[in-house]
């Protein structure tokens, strides 16, 4: 169904950098400076991405020493592709189905 779909958490991903982020964190938990190196962003760009992405539940912290390490929440990720699984199903289920118009 849409309702299922958290349109909120798209937008938060629709970000270019943020996706990017999010793509190098399923492969691995790291650290700031490892995002600053693999993105190119600069360090305060990237932390405020991080903070949109903490806020909407996407990314959780773990501080270790002097740098914080950040890793994906796979339960949000996988609510999300639930979202848009079910969604895709509507629209083969729908696919022969067309209002006529007045």
């Amino acid at each position: 169904m849409m309702t299922s779909v958290d349109t909120d958490l798209i937008r938060v991903l629709a970000d270019p950098l943020r996706l990017r982020i999010v793509t190098l964190l399923a492969r691995e938990t790291l650290c700031t400076t490892h995002l600053v190196e693999e993105t190119g962003a600069r360090q305060t760009n990237l932390s405020n991405h991080l903070r949109v992405l903490r806020e909407a539940g996407v990314v959780e912290t773990e501080p270790c020493g002097r740098f914080t390490y950040h890793r994906l929440k796979p339960d949000v990720i996988a609510q999300l592709a639930g979202g848009l699984a079910d969604l895709a199903e509507s629209v083969r289920t729908a696919a022969g189905n067309k209002r006529a118009c007045p």
